[in-house]
């Protein structure tokens, strides 16, 4: 019960936040789910250091810094080209900063796994905000999550109730190929559903859900990007077994933490982030 109400809350959340929304309200919400999974990440890799004998000494106001500058440089006022050295010099003053306070052998990993914090959580989702001011934004963001969330519902309830062969036991005991299956099956249906919905009100004049690519196209993003949200999940899950815990966090009741809800997203937004800009480039139309 604690896991549905909490999904109901989240969702209803969202769902409100895409459609009446502002940029800026948007923007900030991605930046505080970055910055509460940027927490969390960085208690994973201390308990992981801590397990090999060793002491993480990443600085938790360099996180917070680096998330909330991901953010800042996407911004209208940016350019895009601000992203790469910004991220350069976050990378090097967290490289100073070990190589001052770190034993000798821990001022690569530790800048490493600090380095892999911010491309793994900070840069996915500051592509939310992009995406959604796009043409189609709404809609886009909208398809991204439904394909995510249906996914992960079909995968738990089919995958406990018929699943017997085992996915990848080694990262996730409890992932079968019978549930991975339905994830598919779930993200593609959903995807029809929010695209015959968006015909429906575009037919009577309402653009919020307008789509322009044929149904075959958006049925095979919608496999794309479960794909990719399943193996979100199989990563997160791989961090997690290496530093000996069941959950990110207990933020979410029912959930566990930030990071075990939005391990999906972080691979499923550049991806469809990156099929957009092939779309562009390749003159294939919008979504």
């Amino acid at each position: 019960m604690k896991r549905i109400l909490t999904a109901i809350v989240l969702i209803a959340a969202v769902f409100l936040l895409i459609f009446f929304g502002q940029l800026w309200m948007i923007t900030l919400a991605a930046a505080i789910i970055a910055e509460l999974a940027a927490y969390e990440y960085l208690k994973l890799a201390a308990v992981g250091a801590e397990t090999h004998g060793a002491q993480l000494r990443i600085p938790l106001w360099w996180m917070t810094l680096g998330t909330a500058l991901a953010f800042v440089v996407t911004l209208p006022n940016f350019p895009v080209e601000a992203q790469l050295p910004v991220l350069s010099a976050l990378t090097l003053a967290l490289f100073a900063w070990n190589g001052f306070r770190s034993p000798l052998i821990q001022v690569l990993p530790d800048t490493a796994q600090g380095l892999f914090g911010l491309i793994y959580i900070a840069y996915p989702l500051t592509l939310i905000p992009l995406i959604w001011k796009k043409e189609d934004g709404t809609a886009l963001v909208i398809f991204l999550m439904v394909c995510v969330w249906a996914g992960d519902i079909a995968a738990l309830y089919i995958g406990r109730a018929f699943g017997k062969h085992k996915l990848a036991p080694r990262l996730s005991p409890g992932k079968t190929w019978e549930g991975s299956a339905a994830s598919i099956v779930g993200s593609v249906i959903a995807a029809f559903v929010v695209i015959y919905l968006g015909d429906v009100l575009t037919s009577h004049g309402n653009l919020l859900l307008h789509t322009s690519e044929p149904m075959w196209q958006s049925l095979l993003l919608a496999t794309l990007l479960n794909v990719a949200a399943q193996l979100g999940d199989l990563l997160e899950s791989a961090i997690k077994r290496g530093a000996g815990v069941k959950d990110s966090g207990t933020m979410l009741p029912g959930h566990g933490g930030m990071l075990d809800r939005i391990d999906a997203l972080l691979l499923a937004a550049p991806i469809l982030w990156f099929v957009l800009i092939l779309k562009d480039a390749f003159g294939m139309g919008r979504f």
